[in-house]
């Protein structure tokens, strides 16, 4: 892993790229973070194609169903201890956790692919550049300041959660703005908050992979839903207002 550094160029004056090592994160942690990372990439492929399934089954539609299935998943790969024997099972436990997730996806797809297409990859994209941002700006920190939110987005979260509750019999169109708004900027700031968490769980000997890359994987899915939520607002406000 490596970061850009300026500095100034003896020849012109101006600032030239230097690269610099992660030289503050040690070899373990940083094979740790291998291990995490290449697990979530898996894990978004496995979501990727419950959405293709969707597509073909309509599975997605029984969303209460899904979801149990993604609860009930985790909750099994929460209870299955960490040891060598069992990385493989553990490995297909979240992948079909995450194939759950991404067939509770589906439908929303649908829906925005009906209005506008191209919402789908802007939203991709839009996650990517604030994952990948944010994922960089925790492991460049030489410090943990980030660890200090952990109190004020537990708190937010839950206060989020009990206003989209009672959106339900409120039918507010700002409380539900609010909401999705909300939960774009808070999933965003989980990804500093579990990145350095992360770092210093295998700092103190916690190095399950596995179950580090659910953290992270549910922060980018929630960061890719409230960005299709929030893109296809949008849209179909654009396009009432043509009509």
């Amino acid at each position: 892993m490596a970061y850009y550094q300026t500095r100034p160029n003896n020849n012109n004056g101006l600032f030239s790229p230097a690269v610099f090592k992660f030289d503050h994160l040690e070899s373990t942690v940083q094979t740790h973070l291998k291990n995490v990372y290449s697990t979530l990439s898996i894990g978004v492929l496995a979501a990727a194609a419950g959405a293709y399934v969707h597509t073909f089954t309509g599975a997605g539609e029984w969303h209460f169903l899904t979801m149990l299935a993604s609860l009930g998943l985790m909750g099994w790969l929460a209870s299955t201890r960490h040891a060598k024997e069992e990385v493989s099972k553990r490995l297909a436990i979240f992948v079909g956790f995450a194939l759950c997730s991404g067939i509770s996806l589906g439908p929303l797809l649908q829906m925005v692919v009906s209005l506008e297409p191209t919402i789908v990859t802007t939203a991709l994209a839009g996650t990517a550049v604030i994952f990948i941002s944010f994922t960089m700006a925790a492991l460049l920190s030489r410090n943990r300041m980030f660890l200090y939110m952990g109190g004020f987005l537990m708190s937010a979260l839950m206060w989020l959660s009990i206003a989209i509750f009672l959106n339900i019999f409120l039918g507010s169109k700002l409380i539900f703005d609010v909401y999705i708004y909300g939960v774009l900027f808070i999933f965003s700031a989980f990804v500093l908050y579990d990145t350095q968490l992360i770092v210093e769980k295998r700092r103190m000997g916690d190095d399950d992979f596995i179950w580090h890359s659910v953290d992270l994987f549910l922060d980018a899915v929630n960061i890719f839903r409230a960005l299709l939520i929030i893109l296809s607002k949008k849209e179909d406000n654009k396009k009432r207002r043509r009509d």
